[in-house]
């Protein structure tokens, strides 16, 4: 193909555009133009980038949609005067430059938004985000309660539990402590622990097939965690009954963690249980439950530590790989460290978090919306181009029926058997 032929992608994705800056020669995913003198390689590429949608109708196939030579050949093609097809291609560039500046713009608002979150979580994590208790109770001449002591009454109510559940069979073993030799230094008052110290309860879900057409329990899966939030829409129920009661149910303050995934970047995503659900509720295998001591408290601080830039690297750098799945399993999350706060500051911390995390994700709502404007824009654009509403009519201009049979005339003249057809 020589330089200056427009090309389109004719298998899925269908309807790419591109024109070619050099000579170059392509696979049978591509089907090309070469264009005669009197028809714009760059109008033909907005035409198409146009009609994008109508193209992709034009596929066919069984096992994969592609559009043939003979159906690409019949695409229609609204051809102006040469002169207007110029007028209609510096205009559509003229507004599209404006639109790529707008949404090259909005793009910086994306990232400054994702450095911005992942600052907040740094912070929060360090101890840097509001004052810490340490520095209120000496200005305040008050004293109060440190981590590790709110620790010790995490650790005592941990074995009550344990009790009262009426575990008698073997020894009560006491989460051991991290070991902090090689751990960064924290704020006066804050303490290393482990998640298996702050749990009292975790758990696989439940391998039972589920569809949206069954009877049984409401089983939570992958798709249901989204932005840290438990999200109902897409429900599924077992097919089969799953022995529950109250205590093996989500119940409020339960962290749920997607352990297995195609990308790395998902395993370890997490949604506190933040509402009740009005009836049993179950969570599928591919999902971890953690239910902890302090079910108001520590649920929000050990979500906001996985998902903090150190938290997020503890889980990629240890997930497992396998057949193309990230995993991450109970003892791996039981034995990772995370700082811990006295109780006063975690939840200072976990407000202050959410009202950020709350004005970026309404930033990023507004940004995504604007992005789809530009690209409605786009499309609204293209459609008065190709419409003749874009730029003005000049009686002077050449007709587009001499320009077509000029064109005619010119094929004909080097080889009868390609002339165009009249219509």
């Amino acid at each position: 193909m020589p330089a200056g032929s427009v090309l389109f992608s004719s298998r899925a994705p269908i309807g790419y555009v591109a024109i070619a800056s050099q000579p170059l020669s392509t696979n049978q995913g591509f089907k090309s133009f070469v264009l005669p003198n009197g028809i714009d390689s760059s109008y033909v590429y907005y035409y198409l980038l146009g009609s994008r949608e109508m193209i992709q109708g034009m596929g066919g196939g069984t096992t994969f949609k592609e559009i043939s030579g003979a159906a690409a050949a019949t695409i229609p093609l609204t051809l102006p005067p040469l002169p207007e097809q110029h007028r209609i291609v510096a205009e559509i560039e003229k507004q599209f430059t404006r639109l790529e500046a707008s949404e090259a713009a909005l793009h910086r608002v994306q990232a400054n938004l994702k450095r911005y979150r992942a600052s907040v979580l740094k912070a929060a994590c360090e101890g840097k985000l509001v004052p810490t208790e340490a520095e209120l109770a000496q200005a305040e001449g008050r004293d109060y309660e440190h981590a590790d002591q709110l620790l010790e009454r995490i650790l005592a109510e941990r074995r009550a539990r344990w009790e009262a559940q009426g575990k008698k069979k073997g020894k009560y073993k006491k989460p051991l402590a991290p070991d902090t030799s090689a751990l960064p230094g924290l704020p006066e008052g804050w303490n290393w622990v482990t998640v298996e110290q702050v749990i009292v309860r975790s758990e696989y879900g439940t391998s039972i097939k589920c569809s949206y057409e069954a009877k049984g329990v409401p089983v939570l899966r992958i798709p249901n965690i989204i932005a840290g939030d438990i999200d109902l829409l897409d429900l599924k129920f077992a097919t089969q009954s799953v022995p529950m009661d109250e205590l093996s149910a989500l119940q409020v303050g339960d962290v749920l963690m997607c352990r297995t995934n195609g990308s790395v970047r998902l395993v370890g995503r997490t949604a506190v249980v933040r509402t009740g659900f009005g009836d049993f509720h179950g969570f599928a295998s591919y999902l971890l439950r953690f239910r902890f001591a302090d079910a108001q408290l520590l649920p929000l601080w050990f979500h906001t530590f996985i998902n903090s830039q150190v938290g997020r690297s503890l889980i990629e750098l240890n997930a497992a790989s396998s057949a193309g799945q990230h995993n991450v399993n109970l003892k791996l999350i039981h034995g990772l460290v995370l700082p811990f706060p006295p109780g006063a500051e975690q939840r200072r911390i976990v407000a202050e978090v959410d009202r950020r995390l709350s004005i970026i994700q309404q930033a990023e709502v507004t940004v995504d919306a604007s992005l789809k404007r530009i690209e409605r824009l786009r499309q609204s654009i293209l459609k008065q181009a190709f419409s003749g509403q874009l730029v003005p009519q000049d009686p002077n201009d050449e007709p587009a029926w001499a320009l077509l049979e000029r064109i005619r005339a010119e094929r004909a003249a080097i080889s009868p058997a390609t002339s165009i057809p009249r219509r």
